[in-house]
């Protein structure tokens, strides 16, 4: 019987990309290159310098929440999107981008209203929702994309 392949899961903190097996993704993996855990249950803050990286090397779905910091409804929504990542993790990473330090990806994937948030895997675009949620309402959408 052959061992599944290794799942390639990006270091949130040196971003890195690691090779994890998938019995071992529950197990709290550390980065091999700075030994931090690959999952914290936070959500992860993209720049432009992570975004990429994070996308089109995790083998894990990835979501993103485009927000703004002057924006009440992402405001409303960063205790329930964090909520999400503590009950998705490690099947799925949970990631923050701010769509005013970082207008250029926003405007990659037309993002004219926020919060939004997008599924991807294998840095194809699945899914994508607008409005707050709160935590059941967000798990329920990411499950129901996956």
């Amino acid at each position: 019987m052959s061992t599944p392949a290794a799942l390639h899961i990006v270091c949130p903190h040196c971003h890195t990309t690691n090779r994890v097996q998938p019995a071992d993704q529950a197990k709290a993996p550390d980065c091999g290159r700075c030994h931090r855990p690959l999952f914290e249950g936070e959500p992860l803050e993209l720049d432009a310098a992570s975004f990429d990286k994070h996308l089109m090397r995790n083998q894990i779905a990835l979501v993103v929440d485009f927000w703004a910091p002057w924006c009440g409804p992402c405001l409303q929504m960063a205790p329930f999107f964090h909520e999400a990542a503590i009950a998705l993790e490690p099947q799925v990473r949970l990631a923050k981008l701010d769509t005013e330090a970082q207008p250029q990806i926003a405007a990659r994937y037309g993002i004219r209203s926020i919060p939004t948030m997008i599924v991807f895997r294998g840095g194809q675009e699945l899914a994508r929702t607008s409005g707050a949620m709160a935590t059941d309402g967000i798990t329920r959408w990411i499950r129901s994309v996956l």
